[in-house]
């Protein structure tokens, strides 16, 4: 491989050539949540398994930057970051203990075509929205009709509020697509029963597609992605060495930085960290081996591999 030598902040450096496009920034996306869950909705999140993304689905602001940076060191070969100490990747571990998505279940696939959506529609929502494009309906419609449940509203009341707010989760932030304000009801779909739902991998579904996303990414055509990004970037916070005080907010630094890091200076086992430790719910280490498994990430169309002896050291 070439290597070419630069100079960067008085600083001279060799970087390999096909890692060089520092002048590059990712257009990246998030839909945040206006606002917390409703207590009264709390056992149908749980039982579909959206309780603990959807209490910290709030407040996310996006670092192109970091991201794009990161992006420019995603192998599409072995789904994996390649950096100066070694290769790392984002694990199921990660999906589950950070946004805590169940990973154990089953896939989340099906069939995406529907005679009728609006019928759908209307058997699980009691409402039809006026534009359905393609089977996607647009979020704004879903906030406009669905108001937060009161102490006094029904069951089904709740039901039908509980509903849209995991659609606009997933397409807000987990699983968007690059209309960036509609959601697709296959979705829906899969919310007829809650406890059912919760019996799905949603921690792989997302994961698959947000491997399929940065592969995408690595294409120097690409300007835009559309992911669960909050995951990279906080798992670029969580895994760097505490013994750094910040992650750099220009490009050049973000892109040093990472050729710089030593193996010393990564995190490897951030978990077993006190402090993070201490943020994490109890509930998500019942099953701590859950995750070492050599699986196909399946999501609909997509089927990505997921090896968890890519974290290296």
């Amino acid at each position: 491989m070439e290597r070419e030598l630069i100079r960067l902040d008085n600083k001279h450096i060799f970087v390999d050539q096909m890692t060089m496009s520092v002048d590059r920034v990712l257009q990246c996306y998030i839909r945040n949540m206006s606002g917390p869950p409703s207590p009264l909705i709390e056992g149908y999140l749980r039982d579909a398994g959206f309780w603990h993304v959807a209490t910290i689905g709030r407040g996310c602001k996006l670092d192109p930057k970091l991201i794009s940076t990161l992006i420019e060191r995603w192998r599409p070969e072995t789904h994996t970051f390649h950096l100066q100490c070694g290769e790392c990747t984002i694990t199921l571990e990660d999906m589950e203990l950070q946004l805590g998505l169940p990973v154990d279940g089953y896939a989340v696939t099906g069939s995406t075509y529907s005679a009728d959506w609006g019928a759908v529609c209307y058997e699980l929502l009691v409402a039809i929205p006026n534009n359905i494009n393609g089977g996607r309906i647009e979020m704004g419609w879903l906030q406009d009709t669905f108001p937060e449940p009161d102490n006094n509203s029904t069951e089904l009341e709740r039901i039908r509020y509980a509903r849209p707010y995991i659609l606009e989760m997933i397409g807000g932030y987990l699983m968007p697509d690059l209309s960036r304000n509609r959601v697709h009801l296959i979705w829906l779909l899969k919310l007829v029963n809650f406890r059912v739902a919760g019996e799905l991998s949603w921690g792989s579904s997302v994961l698959g597609t947000l491997y399929r996303k940065m592969c995408g990414a690595t294409r120097p055509n690409k300007a835009k992605i559309r992911d669960c990004l909050s995951l990279p970037q906080s798992w670029a916070q969580w895994y760097h060495s505490a013994s750094y005080v910040g992650i750099p907010i220009s490009l050049e630094d973000i892109w040093l930085l990472l050729n710089k890091l030593s193996e010393a200076q990564f995190q490897w086992t951030p978990y077993d960290d006190p402090t993070i430790w201490a943020v994490i719910p109890d509930e998500l280490f019942q099953n701590p081996n859950v995750w070492h498994v050599k699986i196909p990430l399946v999501n609909y169309a997509i089927v990505e591999m997921y090896q968890s002896d890519r974290v290296l050291r």
